[in-house]
């Protein structure tokens, strides 16, 4: 079967996940209450190889939100934008130079609201391999390639805490490489590993 068939069908037969794994903490379900959330939408672009992998990119240093964190490209929901997934293409295309006819939509995954009030919708794509991106300097420093089996292991997957105004709040991070894939992003790829309950 091919990857965009496998994923389409995972995604269409999976789990639908209990509301609270949604929130930007997963123990915390008072953080899904807040009905004033701005919408946003990120990419998980898959490498259509016999190996597949996740495209993702490391923030600079010098952003004033979010500095140096790893993420999928992605951002607001802008009035321009008809949907999540329009929105989500267009962020990838300015954020990487990945054009939105390289993509294969294979469709939108289970909504993950963060503490910092953004309702973000996952939208899975196949991309080809080994495509040439371009980084947008202005928003990220760096494209990289994560295995998709490493990202959706749950032994991978470590829980930690830290205190966050005032509150202890529990998280999610993956290490790959020496780097530290976290926080909302993570969280996403945790959420979509217990819907797609990949075998490889």
């Amino acid at each position: 079967m091919m990857l965009a068939e496998r994923l389409r069908l995972a995604l269409e037969t999976g789990h639908t996940l209990d509301t609270v794994l949604l929130t930007g903490d997963h123990r915390d379900p008072e953080l899904d209450a807040s009905p004033a959330m701005a919408r946003a939408a990120v990419l998980v672009a898959v490498t259509d190889r016999d190996d597949p992998g996740v495209i993702l990119t490391q923030r600079p240093d010098t952003m004033r939100r979010h500095a140096g964190q790893i993420a999928f490209p992605g951002g607001r929901i802008d009035s321009g934008d008809t949907d999540a997934i329009a929105a989500a293409l267009r962020e990838a295309e300015e954020e990487i130079a990945l054009r939105r006819d390289q993509v294969t939509v294979i469709g939108t995954a289970d909504r993950y609201r963060t503490v910092t009030g953004f309702d973000v919708t996952p939208v899975i794509g196949v991309v080809p391999p080994d495509l040439s991106f371009i980084p947008n300097k202005a928003e990220v420093a760096d494209v990289f390639e994560v295995p998709l089996g490493f990202l959706l292991e749950s032994a991978n997957h470590i829980e930690a805490t830290t205190e966050w105004q005032g509150r202890n709040r529990h998280y999610y991070e993956i290490n790959w490489e020496g780097r530290r894939i976290w926080g909302a992003t993570a969280a996403m790829i945790v959420n979509l590993s217990r819907r797609l309950r990949w075998t490889g």
